[in-house]
């Protein structure tokens, strides 16, 4: 029987929602890590048992951990992101004398094709490979060594590079975003990159458009669609449909188009999800109300989804790797708050239910769709 596993990362440790296809009951596994950060558990595409997760301290370091039985026993991975002798400080030896210290790793990316190879984005931003399951890492360094490197400034949570996509069409193209720097493509694995943030317009910098320093808090693609992006920018929701080219603005009638998340419906290219919050410095929905926001349009129309969660006095936050949906029909979405519910809608968003609450702080929500 088809089902679910929803991953589900927070500040006191990590838990594992499980259900069937009928996504009605659900069985919670956790906390996994207790009292750790756990910034990002995600799960292979190509190998179901395969999990790999983020875990983090202020006073440990950073460490990698894999599981290769869907979370039930996990393995300490990537000796290089350890703890090594000063409290919260991770380095990477690339063979030099003066190693590159980073905070945390962010985002951890499995790989569309081989269960082994894995990538990590990192604060301040880097990204790293892994093609052994984790045991041993390489950075791509290209990306830190772009010309606008110099220019990169963090933003407020960090720069942090905390989205990772990979074209299924082409192994070689992929699209990451750093905050506060922007979209970069690669065409080459990961050798050369490129700034994609044409169009984009952020009124707080000195130069509105330049070509980096654009505060992007999150971007997602549909599979079938590779060279359409969506973005949750900070202030404006946006569009592009040439891989990241030129930008469009798609805020159209939100209450407010600053958020962290943005999610794209399993089987509907151009439906896609977003959670408005009421401003940079009000980190809650407006008017106190947790409304989901729809559009089955690819942007510029939305509606509110409202059904089964809180229309008043309502004021928490959802962060930006902390939606996610499932690939089952009809397409099921999830999402996770800082006030420790986990959401979920098993009808693309037209009902929700509180699948459970009381957690610690929901730092990300993934989902593995389960044959």
């Amino acid at each position: 029987m088809s089902g679910v596993r929803v991953l589900v990362g927070t500040h006191k440790g990590a838990f594992i929602l499980s259900a069937d296809g009928k996504r009605e009951a659900w069985d919670v596994s956790g906390p996994h890590f207790p009292g750790w950060d756990v910034y990002h558990l995600k799960g292979s595409p190509v190998n179901p048992n395969r999990l790999y997760a983020s875990q983090t301290s202020g006073w440990f370091g950073q460490v990698i951990q894999r599981s290769d039985d869907g979370g039930k026993s996990w393995e300490q991975v990537g000796k290089e992101f350890a703890y090594d002798g000063v409290p919260g400080t991770h380095q990477w030896y690339d063979g030099t004398q003066h190693p590159w210290e980073f905070k945390r790793v962010w985002h951890l990316e499995p790989s569309l094709h081989d269960p082994d190879t894995v990538y990590a984005g990192v604060e301040d931003a880097a990204l790293f490979k892994s093609t052994d399951g984790g045991q041993s890492w390489h950075e791509l360094s290209g990306l830190r060594q772009h010309t606008t490197g110099s220019q990169w400034v963090p933003g407020a949570g960090g720069m942090g590079l905390h989205s990772i996509l990979q074209d299924p069409a082409d192994p070689k193209r992929m699209f990451i975003a750093i905050s506060a720097a922007g979209v970069f493509r690669t065409d080459d694995g990961g050798a050369t990159w490129k700034a994609t943030n044409r169009g984009l317009r952020s009124d707080y910098m000195p130069v509105p458009d330049a070509e980096v320093g654009h505060c992007v808090h999150n971007i997602n693609m549909h599979p079938a669609r590779p060279s359409t992006l969506y973005m949750q920018k900070h202030w404006d929701v946006m569009r592009s449909d040439d891989a990241g080219e030129s930008w469009r603005e798609i805020s159209g009638n939100l209450p407010s188009d600053f958020g962290f998340p943005i999610g794209v419906h399993a089987h509907e290219p151009e439906t896609i999800y977003v959670v408005p919050i009421t401003s940079d410095s009000h980190h809650y929905p407006p008017e106190g109300k947790l409304r989901v926001y729809r559009s089955r349009t690819g942007g510029g129309e939305w509606e509110a989804l409202t059904n089964g969660l809180p229309q008043s006095d309502c004021y928490v936050n959802i962060l930006r790797d902390a939606m996610a949906v499932d690939r089952l029909e009809p397409c099921g979405v999830y999402f996770g708050t800082t006030g420790g519910q986990v959401y979920g809608s098993p009808d693309g968003g037209d009902h929700w239910s509180c699948m459970v609450h009381d957690l610690p702080a929901v730092l990300s929500v993934e989902v593995q769709t389960l044959a």
